[in-house]
């Protein structure tokens, strides 16, 4: 049953955060007397909620639990402040991430009023091979996951064009020894993304935090020392001393 519960939240994405009994059935897989049960059961405890039209949605309840998560809440407490002094200056976005699997999962974002389109949310997965989050994710991850990971032909999303494997190892091991990412990107905009890593008291990375800005931003390549200042003092908090050179 808890398969079949979980099966049933996965439906839900971006594309369609709100789905008939029926089209969770079609997409789950799962009868449609079962998934009429199980969404109800769901629905009782607030996984799920109902609209008027009789379309279901996430529910708030799995916001809450969710937000408990210890990878997430105790760094997003101490991260805020220095993304929020980011945030100030550039008035466009700010990014915390973490990596989850094979993916970066996006914890936080502060956005400017009239900041630039960005195609990913709080709660959304980042691609560690295309974004400035992510390869720092990758560049710092554990070495047997980052070579399985660099060995596999990846694309580039949405564009559809194929990341040249050559390139991204170079430019992996460049982040390891500068510790930041600058990465261009044409969608969906030109824009320009600066990523450095946030240490743990293990001196692991555990975050990754990233300013994107669009193209023509004349201070861009000046957003290097304040983006490495912000993770170092977050870094403190958590605990980390060598890593930051404090020892």
């Amino acid at each position: 049953m808890i398969d079949r519960a979980l099966r049933l939240l996965e439906c839900f994405d971006t594309d369609r955060p709100r789905l008939t009994l029926g089209e969770l059935s079609k997409r789950s897989g799962i009868p449609l007397s079962s998934t009429h049960r199980l969404a109800d059961r769901l629905a009782a405890w607030g996984a799920l909620e109902r609209d008027d039209e009789g379309r279901f949605t996430v529910g708030l309840r799995l916001y809450e639990v969710a937000s408990l998560a210890p990878r997430a809440h105790g760094l997003r407490e101490r991260a805020l402040p220095y993304m929020g002094d980011l945030a100030e200056v550039t008035r466009q976005h700010v990014l915390l991430g973490v990596l989850d699997g094979e993916e970066a999962l996006l914890v936080e974002r502060l956005s400017g009023h009239r900041a630039i389109p960005v195609l990913y949310r709080v709660g959304g997965r980042l691609p560690l091979h295309s974004t400035g989050a992510g390869l720092v994710l990758l560049a710092f991850a554990d070495r047997d996951f980052r070579e399985a990971y660099l060995a596999r032909p990846h694309t580039h999303e949405p564009e559809h064009t194929p990341v040249s494997a050559q390139d991204l190892r170079r430019r992996v091991a460049d982040i390891r020894r500068e510790r930041v990412a600058v990465l261009h990107r044409r969608v969906p905009e030109p824009l320009v993304t600066i990523a450095a890593p946030v240490f743990g008291a293990d001196e692991e990375v555990v975050a990754a935090l990233s300013v994107i800005v669009p193209e023509e931003y004349a201070e861009a390549h000046r957003l290097v020392a304040p983006v490495h200042m912000a993770t170092r003092a977050i870094s403190r908090t958590l605990g980390a001393r060598r890593s930051i050179g404090l020892t």
